[in-house]
């Protein structure tokens, strides 16, 4: 059970009160006992001394038996005792409690204790049990006379009668401590209360403190201990505010670091365990559901990163690198840095940097097949232009004939050697931005007659027909009319080189929202499915073989493409194989 701090001081107040005045009851109940008898004891036999010197003052050397009793009566009314005189020979002369007539019945009394000391010592004092009225008395005794024993002043009191006075005295007294104790109850709750009233602010601040809050401050009531410990605590919540505000800052810039980075953060602890991971690893793996506390094994569901980082834990190398490739959810490759977190020689965790060089990786192949590409279109018409002018220059043509079918050849391969170039030219200009466009409306139908004109002859010596269904409120398109011709020869060229004799080429135009959407469709011979998705990447070839034999350089598709995203438009390719082929592609309206 919890007990506030008031009710403690209070208890203890009380405690200490009562234990107090409990010991000094007993000390007065014992000292003051004594003292009252004392000074009883005392009074009665200064009384009894007084009256003996007045009695022996005014009596001479005699007592006359007739005035002894009225003499007692006096002295026993005056001074509220029993008194009482004896003759010398212990017979009773007067008595303050006895009437004249009962005298004569009271027994002697030569043989009490207190006139026996009295008679030998000249004082006399004992406590006993009067017969006669019937009390516990204290008696006291004095001889009369001067020089000569003329008779005995015996003064009594009641013993009940000092038992009365010491019990209303200690009546007194337990009702005095009865209300000290509830005083001092009173006023100790009260002092309590002050002194704990601080304390339980100071207490409701520190909660309010621990929850965040740190709007109030606690008021300072005193320049005592207590002040002190309220200054403090403000002092305290000051410092604990600006630490949490700046934790709270670094802890933001922190998570906004994390968040805006595209490599994906893991942070384990010292077993293994996920502490953190940021959105990017969140996206890259497809998380969705808490990570925290479960081994990346059961997250990411990879072997090999559940290995990286069980060595990155356990070997306490400074950074480990390693390349890893995931199917799931699909084929990705990622580069992963490992880093253990060491402190005092003992490694609290470790950070793990995902990166996703996939694309790295597709683009180092493309660079690749690009060099590789390159290097066979060049070699082959080189080659043969080298073949055929050495042949040329060793003379050993005999025929004028053969000479221009070898220099046919080598112009040939030349134009061939020249058009790739171009190509690549063109190509390296558009991807590096260099390349000038200029944007004008522009008409598409005259456009598209032109391009169909370049090429009419090449489509008739196939017997292909070439359709145009273009309507006439067309609206214009946004464009460069030298740019947007490029793409209409490479898409028609392309469709009259695949489309075997006898086909059919139809270019159509319509409006979709803010762009016109252009397809080329042709009956040629169609794109294999795999091929599709990779058929505007430089060099890339469905049939090599064919490709080369009609004069291709393999970027035209290419070319189309960044030209069309540089008016930002976008291409694609439907194709069904043996049926044909349409190429798509959006420009937009001006």
């Amino acid at each position: 059970m919890r007990i506030r701090i008031y009710w403690k001081l209070t208890l203890i107040f009380c405690s200490l009160i009562v234990l107090i005045l409990t010991a000094t009851y007993f000390y007065l109940n014992t000292h003051l006992k004594t003292y009252v008898e004392t000074r009883i004891q005392d009074n009665l036999e200064k009384d009894l001394l007084l009256n003996k010197n007045l009695i022996d003052n005014e009596l001479n050397q005699k007592i006359n038996s007739a005035d002894a009793d009225d003499l007692a009566n006096r002295i026993g009314e005056s001074l509220g005792v029993r008194a009482t005189i004896i003759n010398p020979e212990g017979v009773v002369i007067g008595d303050s409690e006895v009437s004249k007539t009962g005298l004569a019945q009271l027994e002697n009394h030569i043989t009490r204790a207190e006139i026996q000391d009295a008679v030998r010592k000249g004082f006399g004092q004992s406590k006993r049990f009067s017969t006669s009225i019937r009390k516990n008395m204290l008696y006291m005794a004095v001889p009369l006379g001067k020089g000569k024993l003329i008779g005995i002043l015996r003064l009594a009191i009641p013993l009940s009668d000092i038992e009365l006075i010491e019990s209303k005295m200690f009546k007194t007294i337990s009702i005095a401590i009865i209300f000290a104790i509830i005083a001092t109850l009173i006023a100790s709750f009260f002092v309590s209360l002050m002194i704990s009233k601080p304390l339980y602010e100071m207490s409701a601040i520190a909660r309010r403190l621990a929850t965040g809050d740190f709007s109030r401050k606690a008021i300072v009531h005193s320049n005592d201990e207590t002040g002190d410990l309220a200054k403090a605590l403000n002092n305290m919540a000051d410092e604990i505010n600006a630490k949490v505000k700046n934790i709270s800052f670094e802890k933001a810039k922190l998570e906004t670091i994390l968040s805006s980075m595209f490599e994906g953060i893991m942070l384990t602890n010292e077993k293994g365990e996920i502490l953190l991971l940021n959105p990017s690893i969140r996206k890259l793996f497809f998380i969705d559901s808490l990570t925290e506390g479960k081994k990346p094994l059961e997250v990411i569901r990879n072997n090999a990163i559940q290995e990286i980082v069980d060595r990155v834990l356990h070997e306490n190398r400074e950074v480990i690198t390693q390349e890893v490739s995931i199917s799931i959810p699909e084929q990705k490759t990622i580069m992963i840095n490992g880093v253990p977190i060491v402190k005092d020689s003992v490694t609290e965790g470790a950070v793990f940097v995902f990166h996703d060089i996939t694309e790295l990786k597709r683009l180092e192949d493309i660079r690749k097949d690009f060099v590789a590409n390159v290097s066979h279109e060049l070699r082959t018409p080189i080659s043969s232009i080298k073949g055929y002018a050495e042949t040329l220059l060793d003379g050993k043509v005999d025929s004028e004939d053969n000479v221009k079918e070898f220099l046919g050849i080598i112009y040939q391969d030349s134009n061939r050697l020249a058009n790739l170039i171009d190509d690549l030219l063109d190509l390296s200009k558009i991807e590096s931005g260099k390349m000038k466009m200029e944007f004008d409306p522009l008409e598409v139908l005259p456009l598209v007659k032109r391009c169909v004109n370049v090429l009419e002859k090449t489509a008739k010596d196939k017997k292909l027909s070439i359709k145009l269904e273009i309507p006439a409120n067309l609206s214009k398109a946004l464009g460069d009319h030298k740019r947007l011709s490029q793409v209409f020869l490479n898409l028609l060229d392309n469709a009259i080189k695949y489309t075997p004799e006898g086909g059919a080429i139809c270019v159509g135009a319509a409006d979709k929202e803010k762009f016109i959407q252009i397809d080329i469709s042709d009956t040629g011979i169609g794109i294999p499915e795999k091929d599709l998705p990779r058929i505007f990447e430089r060099f890339y070839r469905v049939d090599k073989a064919r490709s080369r034999e009609l004069g291709g350089t393999g970027l035209g598709l290419s070319i189309v493409k960044h030209i069309v995203q540089t008016h930002n438009g976008q291409v694609w390719v439907q194709s069904t194989l043996g049926q044909g082929s349409t190429f798509s592609f959006t420009i937009p309206i001006a």
